[in-house]
């Protein structure tokens, strides 16, 4: 899967909590300074050429939606950290977040009872 940069990223997560939405709704929920709608407009048919989104013509207005799922992304995004940084070693991935104290003992004992138990 392709990845987003970080100002498609912002897009995405704008379409993928509310929904279908026109260019001049997603630049409603910039801070400011707001970009230029032909930066957002041109951002999102990249997407589109990407293949993470897609559109219904109104008019002559585009109504944008994500073809894919937040999830999905995710775990695509996760997958390509782990094999680029950590060379496809979960092991180094836990090791690494023990080491930066991102993942006390305790939380890996509890995280480790879960997988046992069959729970996410």
């Amino acid at each position: 899967m392709n990845r987003l940069t970080e100002k498609e990223e912002q897009i995405m997560r704008m379409l993928w909590s509310r929904g279908p939405m026109f260019v001049r709704e997603m630049l409603d929920l910039y801070p400011e300074p707001k970009p230029h709608f032909n930066t957002v407009s041109t951002f999102v048919r990249l997407m589109e050429q990407k293949g993470f989104v897609a559109h219904e013509a109104f008019g002559n207005s585009h109504r944008y939606f994500p073809l894919i799922k937040e999830a999905d992304y995710s775990r695509s995004a996760l997958r390509s950290v782990i094999a680029r940084y950590f060379n496809n070693s979960m092991k180094s991935v836990v090791s690494a977040l023990v080491a930066e104290e991102k993942l006390t003992p305790d939380e890996l004992r509890r995280l480790i009872d879960q997988v046992e138990r069959g729970e996410e």
